[in-house]
């Protein structure tokens, strides 16, 4: 797999099947990426899981620090590694040792490692590198265009204005293709509403 460029399906389809997402690094102090990118996932319905020994007892938005991917008491889709390039192997031998294994290891913007990538898509798992999910989400989700940056999600169907708590749909046209079924839903029950009045 090229790892340097992703298809919107494979970034979407990850996406949309993760639920429980392990974040190794993430950082309770606020203006810290690794904060906005928790707390934004987390308002989207993931469950988030923050991982950092240095903030054992500590909590993000009310979910507590583990120390390590040992610590965790749960089933994880996806381990977001939020280090530097040199700790994704260590990370990724640390997963693989998980039971049930994670389905998809992410490596944030910056950090990429290719004898990691190597090891857990032998394993069979899925891997993005060099991504943030929080700026992937909004890209495909088309929620980053209301910020005034071109997510390259094209619709002639305006997008619902999220709310808090809203788990926006991921399924916009795009310029690498995808369904536009959350949209024409939204379009017609907006003209079924219409019709009505």
């Amino acid at each position: 797999m090229n790892h340097d460029i992703y298809d919107d399906d494979y970034i979407r389809g990850i996406l949309d099947s993760m639920k429980t997402i392990a974040m190794v690094g993430a950082s309770p102090v606020n203006v810290r990426p690794s904060y906005f990118a928790f707390k934004y996932l987390a308002q989207r319905g993931y469950d988030m899981i923050p991982v950092n020994p240095g903030q054992v007892g500590k909590s993000l938005i009310g979910k507590p620090f583990v120390a390590s991917l040992d610590d965790i008491d749960r089933a994880v889709d996806m381990i977001d590694i939020f280090r530097n390039s040199e700790a994704a192997l260590p990370l990724v031998e640390q997963a693989l040792k998980m039971t049930p294994r994670p389905k998809v290891i992410w490596m944030q913007l910056g950090v990429r490692n290719d004898d990691a990538c190597a090891l857990a898509e032998n394993a069979g798992l899925k891997v993005v590198m060099n991504r943030c999910p929080k700026i992937e989400y909004g890209r495909l989700s088309s929620e980053i265009s209301w910020m005034g940056v071109n997510s390259r999600t094209l619709s002639s169907k305006r997008a619902p204005v999220p709310t808090q708590g809203m788990r926006l749909s991921l399924h916009r046209v795009s310029v690498g293709g995808g369904d536009t079924a959350a949209a024409d839903r939204a379009a017609r029950l907006k003209d079924d509403k219409n019709n009505r009045s």
